[in-house]
């Protein structure tokens, strides 16, 4: 374990700026609770296997925050080179940073594995002692975890209408419409349970979570699924392109996201506004992009036009929830 701390360290002060402190929260790309064994940085840093926490690493010091739930876990797991701190006694860590770190001093983070509200909370806490936060751009963990479990490449399913309840047509219906309404011209789906449940599509790149390690981004005119196209057979992938989505790669979401601030994302795949019955010519007042600031990572939003953002909850979140 000192060594893992020796050599993050080692790679801290070779940044760009030099890193005061490092950030290793549990996340995924999805900010997925329950995540594959290739996520667990956090586990790999510190030796806690729960399922929540997050770890601080400065020059000196390296610092655990979890729950109630892991108090006694924590405890037994970690060794002396960390100190526990308990969630609802100890100092929250935002708090604990802006406090304790030096004034102007970088704190590192990787933008894919922090959410939206996760790091915009930070910046405030940060902007007291003119701290800033800065966006790494390889996370530092993988770049010593030398034996970091390889990707899985497991198979996507369709799901049954009968278990659906839904057709992937009437999810796509009734999302657009409320795009529509809220003056959004698309939304970036990150949340793993979201992309299944809108795309009627199942995995198993989750210990026991049925779902496929995706993206999503539906506008008013057109659908994407960001997959590792390993994991699509052909008869999903003609699942999917009967209803009018696009399968790309997993990693295109990033510059598709910049195309859809843009506007150029829809121009770029040739489709005809209106053909959903949306947005029915060129003169549509729809600008905004729809994020949800609880699940979708840093790095997606900041692709983004801050002032075209509609922060709100993802209308599918209340969507899935009816049986």
């Amino acid at each position: 374990m000192a060594d893992i701390l020796a050599s993050l360290r080692s790679l801290m002060a070779s940044q760009s700026p030099p890193l005061d402190a490092l950030l290793v929260p549990s996340e995924d790309y999805h900010q997925s609770e329950y995540v594959s064994a290739r996520d667990k940085r956090r586990e790999f840093v510190s030796g806690f296997t729960g399922s929540a926490g997050l770890a601080l690493i400065t020059k000196n010091e390296a610092r655990l925050w979890t729950d109630g739930r892991y108090f006694l876990q924590a405890t037994q797991q970690l060794s002396d080179q960390w100190k526990l701190m308990r969630i609802g006694e100890d100092p929250p860590l935002d708090v604990w940073m802006s406090d304790n770190l030096q004034k102007e001093a970088a704190i590192g983070i990787d933008p894919w594995c922090v959410s939206v509200d996760t790091a915009q909370r930070w910046e405030r806490a940060f902007a007291k002692k003119n701290q800033k936060l800065v966006q790494t751009s390889t996370n530092l963990v993988d770049e010593i975890w030398k034996n970091r479990p390889p990707a899985e490449i497991n198979p996507a399913v369709d799901h049954p209408l009968e278990f659906a309840g839904r057709s992937v047509a009437e999810k796509l219906k009734a999302l657009r419409e409320k795009l529509s309404s809220e003056k959004a011209r698309g939304i970036i789906i990150t949340a793993l349970d979201e992309v299944a449940w809108l795309y009627n599509i199942r995995g198993s790149d989750v210990s026991y979570s049925p779902v496929v390690h995706a993206f999503a981004i539906v506008t008013l005119n057109s659908a994407f699924l960001y997959v590792d196209k390993r994991k699509v057979s052909s008869k999903v992938s003609s699942s999917l392109q009967a209803n009018g989505i696009e399968v790309r790669e997993y990693g295109a979401v990033s510059s598709d996201a910049a195309m859809l601030a843009s506007n150029q994302l829809d121009q770029a795949t040739g489709v005809n506004f209106g053909q959903n019955g949306v947005c029915q010519n060129d003169t549509c007042d729809n600008d905004l992009i729809w994020v949800d600031p609880a699940s979708c990572c840093y790095a997606l939003f900041s692709k983004l036009d801050a002032n075209k953002v509609l922060l709100q909850q993802s209308p599918l979140a209340l969507a899935k929830a009816l049986k």
